[in-house]
């Protein structure tokens, strides 16, 4: 059984990933630089990018709705539906799927190198034996912080594109016109300097620990219902483990809405310490929100956002796990899936 968790750097790190569960034991390799080019590795990643790809495909509007009311700070609607509705409305039926290629290509990106980091490492570090709850959670976090190095551009330029033709409220937002993700990475380059395309770093950074609050989470109710049954059910890791993310998101939103503002770039506010999006950076936008919207201010979106988080990981996990086990079953693996 997986365990839900965060992608680092989606528009949760969006979107959701799964990392292979505590003690699962792998396949038997040296532990060699040819553990990072592993088969294994590879499954994993392409399973978590599809799996990811697919959820997010479904459920994207309800990510749509969650980026507006982070961003239009001065939208109306406060609820899910409403905005929606609002969007269609105004905008046209398929303007809640309006920037889904770019978003779906960092998406597979970002969960890709996610995953083939996390199975790499950990195929060299606990060397066939199982794996602990303290390995695995340093493991999290340091593939969390290869994803968000690596994949921030591409997350920087999505977000720009999934807002390009949006109606805003909020006149402080500088409307933008670019003609796809090469036009986009071209003109931010340009126009805002090559370090642009990693605002909201600092953020992004500080959520990778969005999944070890997860996982801390989980695995403490995992192990109290063990203490009451021999194993955990279907609907029981399903169950602990929406409860387990929704806690993670709750916790840890008001950074996911600055970094939604940061990588977006377009507001007028402050323009001279926007660029890289530094802790000082990060405490201006949320004293900022606070002031002109209050303490709820911080949680605007957060019903989409704990919406889309449940729905997409629960779909996710069982697509990765799906085509995990079917791949390595037919490649005659069967040992790398064992307890």
């Amino acid at each position: 059984m997986a365990r839900v968790g965060a992608a680092v750097g989606s528009p949760d790190l969006a979107g959701a990933a799964v990392q292979p569960v505590a003690g699962k034991q792998q396949h038997h390799q040296p532990a060699t630089m040819s553990s990072i080019a592993s088969y294994e590795s590879l499954v994993h990643a392409v399973s978590g990018a599809v799996g990811s790809m697919t959820a997010m495909t479904v459920f994207f509007p309800l990510d749509t709705a969650r980026l507006r009311l982070q961003v239009d700070e001065k939208r109306k609607s406060k609820t899910t539906p409403a905005v929606l509705l609002e969007i269609i409305k105004e905008e046209g039926l398929l303007a809640p799927y309006r920037g889904w290629f770019p978003v779906i290509s960092s998406l597979c990106c970002s969960n890709f190198v996610y995953f083939y980091t996390f199975n790499s490492l950990k195929a060299l570090w606990v060397k066939g034996q199982h794996s602990t709850t303290g390995k695995d959670l340093i493991l999290g976090v340091v593939a969390g912080v290869v994803n968000v190095l690596l994949t921030t551009p591409l997350w920087v330029v999505n977000t720009r594109l999934k807002l390009q033709g949006a109606k805003f409220r909020n006149e402080d937002i500088v409307p933008t016109n670019y003609k796809g993700i090469i036009d986009a990475f071209h003109q931010i380059i340009r126009d805002e300097g090559v370090l642009a395309l990693w605002n909201g770093t600092f953020p992004s950074l500080l959520l990778v620990f969005n999944p070890a609050i997860q996982f801390m989470f989980y695995e403490g109710s995992k192990r109290k219902l063990l203490k009451k049954q021999l194993q955990l059910t279907s609907l029981d890791a399903f169950v602990i483990g929406a409860i387990a993310k929704a806690v993670a998101t709750t916790l840890t939103y008001p950074l996911q809405t600055v970094q939604s503002i940061l990588r977006f770039g377009r507001h007028r506010l402050n323009p001279e310490n926007r660029t890289l999006g530094s802790l000082r950076n990060v405490l201006y936008l949320l004293q900022q929100r606070v002031r002109r919207f209050g303490i709820m201010g911080l949680y605007k979106g957060l019903e989409a956002k704990l919406l889309q988080t449940v729905l997409t990981a629960a779909l996710m996990f069982l697509v990765y796990e799906k085509l995990t086990a079917a791949t390595f079953t037919v490649m005659g693996l069967k040992h790398s899936r064992k307890h």
